[in-house]
C-alpha cells in the first residue's frame, strides 16, 4: 500500500487547540491500547512513570504534530488505519461541482438558458449579465438572481422556465468521481435547485444507481440544513458516521459543522480560502483517508 509522494491537497481547517488534543487521543490509543495480544513489551522496560517514558511520549506527539502540518495526508492515513471505529459509512453529498463540474458540461447545461435569458430584460448591464453568467456555473440561481437584482418583473417567468426544464444531453462527472463511487457506506445526493432540472443532471451523468436517495432542496423555502436533519432522523442516522462532502463553503459544509457532523470541503480553485471545514482538498484524492477508509489507497 502506497501513498503518492506529490504534496497533498488535504488541509486541516481546524484550530490549534483542536489538533493538540486530536493528536493526544491518537497517541494515547497508541499507548493505552486494550489490544495486548498485539502489544510489544520490551524486556526490563522501565516503568511507564519514569523522565524516559514521559520524553518518549512527548516525542511522539511531536512526530504526529509535524505530520499532521507538512503531509496531512500521510497523518490521516496512519490515525484512521489505527482508529477504524471513525470510519465514515453515511455520507451526504453535493451534486454541482462536487460530482461534476460546470464549467467542463457548460454548453450542455447552460446554452440554453444563457440564450433564454439574453431575450428578456433583466434589468442590467451587459458587463454584470456576463460576470451573472459565470456565478451561474458555481452558485444556485435564485441566489445569482438575487445579487445581481434581476428584474423582478421577468422572474416569474425565468422560474416557470427553470422549472419546466430538464438536461437533455449526456453530462462527464468529474475525473475524481471514481473515489465517491468507491466509498463503502449509504450515499445521499442532497443538491439545492429545482428537482425537475436537477434529477435529469442525475440520469445525464449515468449515476442514479449509485446512490440510495437523492434529495433537491428548494432553496427558496428551505435549506440544506433542515434537509439533512430531516434524514438524519427518519433514517436513525448516528452524526458520527456521516461525512458531508460538498464545494459550498456557506452551504452544506456551514451547515454541518453547526449539526457537529464531519466535513470535507471541496475547493480546487482555492475560493474559500478562509472557510471553516474539518477537512478541505482542492481534489477528492484525500476522501478514503479522511472517511477512515485508507484500504482504498
Amino acid at each position: 500500500m502506497a501513498l503518492s509522494a506529490k504534496p497533498a491537497s488535504l488541509s486541516f481547517e481546524a484550530s490549534k487547540r483542536s489538533a493538540k488534543k486530536s493528536d493526544t487521543l491518537f497517541l494515547r490509543s497508541l499507548v493505552e491500547s486494550d489490544d495486548n495480544a498485539n502489544a510489544i513489551v520490551a524486556p526490563n522496560a522501565a516503568p511507564a512513570n519514569t523522565p524516559t517514558m514521559i520524553f518518549v511520549s512527548f516525542f511522539m506527539v511531536l512526530v504526529i504534530y509535524l505530520l499532521n502540518i507538512i503531509n496531512p495526508q500521510v497523518f490521516l492515513f496512519f490515525s484512521s488505519y489505527k482508529n477504524q471505529s471513525i470510519m465514515k459509512r453515511i455520507f451526504f453529498i453535493d451534486l454541482d461541482n462536487t460530482i461534476y463540474f460546470t464549467r467542463q458540461n457548460e454548453e450542455q447545461l447552460m446554452g440554453k438558458l444563457y440564450r433564454f435569458l439574453e431575450n428578456l430584460d433583466l434589468g442590467i448591464s451587459q458587463a454584470d449579465f456576463q460576470l451573472a453568467k459565470q456565478e451561474m456555473l458555481r452558485t444556485p440561481f435564485l441566489k445569482v438572481a438575487k445579487k445581481y437584482r434581476f428584474n423582478e418583473k421577468v422572474m416569474p417567468e425565468v422560474i416557470s422556465y427553470l422549472e419546466n426544464r430538464s438536461v437533455t444531453q449526456p453530462l462527464k462527472p468529474s475525473d475524481d468521481y471514481h473515489y465517491i463511487k468507491s466509498l463503502t457506506g449509504r450515499k445521499f445526493i442532497v443538491t439545492a435547485g429545482f428537482p425537475k432540472q436537477q434529477l435529469s443532471k442525475v440520469k445525464m451523468l449515468g449515476i442514479a444507481n449509485d446512490f440510495e436517495e437523492v434529495h433537491v432542496v428548494d432553496v427558496s423555502s428551505t435549506n440544506k440544513k433542515e434537509r439533512f436533519e430531516m434524514l438524519i432522523d427518519h433514517h436513525q442516522l448516528n452524526k458520527d458516521d456521516i461525512l458531508i462532502i460538498g464545494d459550498d463553503a456557506e452551504s452544506e459544509i456551514k451547515f454541518g459543522l453547526e449539526l457537529g457532523i464531519t466535513t470535507f470541503l471541496l475547493d480546487p480553485e482555492n475560493l474559500h480560502p478562509n472557510a471553516e471545514s474539518t477537512f478541505k482538498g482542492t481534489d477528492l484524492s484525500s476522501l478514503h483517508a479522511v472517511a477512515g477508509q485508507s484500504d482504498y489507497l
